[in-house]
């Protein structure tokens, strides 16, 4: 366990929070100056926010189900948000030919159906997610301004309007991963 992950398990105000208030990662004392990086940084903070949700969980809890029927497991969302963020980035705005990582002709909720209580599945569902995250990070650094746009489904797509839509998906999901932390350990958003 890294030093980030280990400091962020170790609250001592609300121990059934990650950090203290003046600890927390997301918090950089810096204020976006324009429109790139408040977005960057929105993002940013959601993707620390998921990391900080799975922290000191082992495969079995990460793997662990929501409520019947439903396959909605923290590491069905470490490899989905992979596969949403090779799907914006690397396929829709790099106009990269790859295959999804999770999606199949058979099931398009591998992400979540795959999710198994296995430390292999748990390691390569992490990397997926930094490989696919340092891809977007790397792409966005060099990109042209936001309203450059890439074609999807036969239209122009703003840059802007994918950044906007990332964000949207890790809050949502984020929520989704603070009612499953808790229910797993009692630990509560922040």
């Amino acid at each position: 366990m890294d030093t980030a992950t280990t400091r962020w398990t170790q609250a001592t105000v609300h121990p059934d929070l990650w950090v203290d208030e003046g600890d927390d990662p997301r918090e950089t004392g810096v204020t976006g100056a324009d429109e790139r990086s408040v977005l960057a940084d929105y993002l940013r903070r959601y993707r620390l926010t998921l990391e900080m949700k799975c922290a000191d969980l082992d495969a079995e809890q990460l793997a662990r189900r929501s409520v019947p029927p439903s396959t909605l497991s923290l590491l069905g969302l470490v490899r989905h948000m992979a596969d949403v963020e090779r799907s914006w980035f690397r396929r829709t705005l790099a106009g990269q030919d790859v295959a999804p990582l999770y999606w199949t002709d058979d099931s398009r909720d591998e992400d979540f159906d795959g999710a198994r209580p296995d430390d292999a599945v748990v390691r390569e569902a992490w990397a997926a997610w930094r490989t696919e995250v340092a891809f977007a990070e790397e792409f966005l650094a060099g990109s042209p301004d936001l309203g450059a746009t890439a074609e999807h489904h036969g239209k122009p797509l703003p840059y802007r309007d994918v950044l906007v839509h990332m964000v949207e998906e890790y809050a949502r999901h984020c929520g989704h991963a603070d009612l499953l932390r808790e229910c797993i350990d009692g630990r509560v958003g922040q």
